[in-house]
């Protein structure tokens, strides 16, 4: 008896029509936006307290990353659970403070039944919502429709489409924020301490010397041997080498010996001045590490020396160094 072969499911064109209809649904959004977003981040920016943000249901889950962006990107803020809220968490709320709720119809109960507190509290409302006229939209100082938009959902019933225009919405406030807050890359670090975005924007070659204290230097009058046993004692592949006046004139590296071992039996005895690079790569002490790890890949090179205002070594990291604090 033969076996009835399943017709196999084109599975890319589903996935190309739904990123086409959610794409196209921001592009319907970025065609509306007017005066009313405008109004909105005015009155988040002259608000005093912290936005609180709201929402059930899969409008709660994308205010959630709402609210994890302002924070990040300089505006106070906090989700606000509507159960939670409509069990003691409203005293969460003041009147410097300014509530977010998101409703996709804007007919949510447990956000309205929030409003009636909300009101009495004194903190006014915005509401992002797909219908203007609502009863959300109706008790908000500032509506924001995101319109009629079409679920990529085929059954019209998940929230696909919807949920994507709103969390684009809520980062295009976040951004406008962030650049009238004047809000910099240091600020996002000072947010975003464990992270490696955090070290690459706050850690400096000072936080790295701190822990490691290497600083080989010899004179330039030192025999190689000499700069070896430096190298040696404290375990990098290299040494300064600075003049009389201790200011850095160049480096020598064990690659530098190993070569020139390769024509000489002599150099232990030779002079480091032979053998050094006259034009050593280094750093500024305070400079981030992350340009010395720039600075490092793009010379390729492993051991780069810190200098202080006097061109005078105070000390050397090598790439391990980095690596181990994550840089």
């Amino acid at each position: 008896m033969l076996q009835s072969v399943e017709p196999k499911v084109d599975y890319l064109t589903t996935v190309k029509e739904v990123l086409e209809k959610e794409a196209y649904a921001i592009l319907e959004l970025h065609d509306s936006v007017g005066q009313s977003i405008e109004n909105a981040i005015d009155l988040i920016l002259e608000c005093k307290g912290r936005l609180i943000i709201t929402g059930i249901g899969k409008s709660g889950i994308i205010g959630r990353k709402i609210n994890a962006t302002m924070a990040s990107t300089g505006t106070p803020s906090l989700f606000l659970h509507p159960a939670e809220g409509l069990h003691g968490d409203l005293g969460m709320v003041t009147s410097d403070d300014l509530l977010l709720a998101i409703s996709n119809s804007g007919e949510s109960d447990e956000v309205l039944q929030m409003l009636p507190s909300i009101k009495k509290i004194g903190a006014k409302i915005i509401s992002i919502t797909k219908k203007p006229y609502s009863t959300l939209a109706l008790k908000s100082d500032i509506v924001l429709s995101i319109g009629n938009v079409q679920e990529a959902c085929p059954l019209g019933l998940a929230p696909t489409s919807s949920t994507t225009v709103t969390l684009a919405l809520g980062d295009a406030l976040a951004i406008a924020l962030l650049e009238a807050r004047g809000f910099k890359k240091e600020d996002f670090a000072l947010f975003h301490p464990a992270g490696s975005l955090g070290r690459k924007l706050l850690l400096t070659v000072n936080d790295v010397i701190e822990d490691t204290k290497h600083n080989p230097v010899v004179f330039e009058t030192a025999t190689v041997k000499e700069a070896l046993f430096q190298m040696t004692a404290q375990g990098l592949g290299g040494v300064s080498v600075i003049n009389k006046e201790g200011k850095l004139i160049g480096i020598l590296t064990d690659g530098d010996i190993r070569r020139a071992l390769a024509k000489s039996n002599t150099v232990f005895d030779m002079d480091v001045a032979e053998l050094l690079n006259p034009k050593p790569i280094s750093i500024q002490q305070g400079a981030l590490a992350e340009e010395a790890v720039q600075l490092m890949e793009k010379n390729e090179v492993n051991v780069l020396p810190v200098v202080d205002l006097a061109n005078r070594p105070i000390a050397m990291v090598q790439v391990r160094d980095l690596m181990t604090l994550g840089v």
